[in-house]
């Protein structure tokens, strides 16, 4: 994996951990996740007429993703109704990149063993700080089973993006039709269940907190599906999860959360992880 691609990863993970502190103190995390959603696709329209269409070839796989992303902002809502931001977040992005790994593997890319070793340490250290603390005092085994299917659907839609991308000639084509079809599944949800009046209503009083989110959002997956034509899916995937370091980081300095021993074990694995990715020449 080229320097410049590791950091431009690293960047996205700091961006996606940023937009993610936001849907931790939303007040109202299906509202917010739809203006945040519905603001990205605003935003991609201002781009569509700037940047290249992609390849008639990636369009079943951004389809499938499409869909695949609806069920990903349900989980997501379910996951953090049902278990603390410490538990749900760790195990979804932790898990993720050890499931897009096998789909990978699945899909015929081979990876070095010191590579998947890397991914391996990335996984376990970002599973750690959850799992030797709030993990056993949560008491919501169903936000458990929410985390654990979210963290299949992100490494699902991850594979489908990369393929995707891979097919469409452009990654910034890609990811900003990606961005403008993304928000009308969740839209048509959270309409059912809240009403069309209250998602504008609520849309309008944080317009501002929603552009942050999105800008944030688009530049994290934008860099992710770009790198993906750059380097290996389960590499990648896996490097962008030290979004968890930063989220930990930050809920320290802002957010007042202890980092406690188990984080700080949990980010020197993440560390020596990141590091054999990163020494493999791909």
């Amino acid at each position: 994996m080229p320097a410049h691609v590791a950091f431009l990863v690293l960047l996205s993970a700091l961006m996606h951990a940023g937009w993610n502190v936001l849907v931790k103190h939303s007040r109202d995390g299906q509202l917010d996740t739809v203006s945040f959603a519905l603001m990205g696709s605003a935003i991609a329209v201002l781009w569509l007429p700037w940047v290249p269409l992609p390849d008639a070839a990636s369009a079943p796989w951004m389809a499938v993703s499409l869909l695949v992303h609806v069920a990903y902002f349900i989980s997501l809502i379910e996951a953090y109704r049902h278990a603390d931001f410490s538990v749900a977040y760790p195990l979804m992005r932790g898990m993720a990149p050890v499931w897009v790994c096998g789909l990978a593997w699945l899909a015929g890319e081979r990876l070095s063993g010191q590579q998947g070793l890397g991914i391996l340490l990335v996984a376990v250290g970002i599973v750690l700080p959850a799992w030797l603390g709030a993990v056993w005092r949560s008491g919501s085994p169903r936000g458990m089973v929410f985390g654990l299917i979210n963290a299949l659907i992100i490494a699902l839609y991850t594979w489908l993006d990369g393929m995707g991308v891979r097919q469409a000639g452009t990654a910034i084509g890609y990811t900003c039709w990606m961005f403008f079809f993304n928000s009308w599944g969740i839209l048509a949800y959270i309409v059912w269940r809240r009403g069309g009046p209250t998602v504008l209503s609520h849309a309008r009083m944080h317009w501002r907190i929603s552009i942050a989110a999105a800008l944030m959002s688009i530049g994290a997956y934008g860099i992710v599906l770009w790198a993906m034509t750059q380097a290996p899916i389960p590499a990648i995937a896996a490097l962008r999860e030290v979004s968890v370091v930063f989220a930990a980081l930050m809920g320290s300095r802002w957010l007042h959360e202890s980092m406690g021993r188990s984080r700080l074990m949990g980010a020197m694995l993440v560390g020596v992880g990141v590091m054999l990715i990163k020494m493999v020449d791909t």
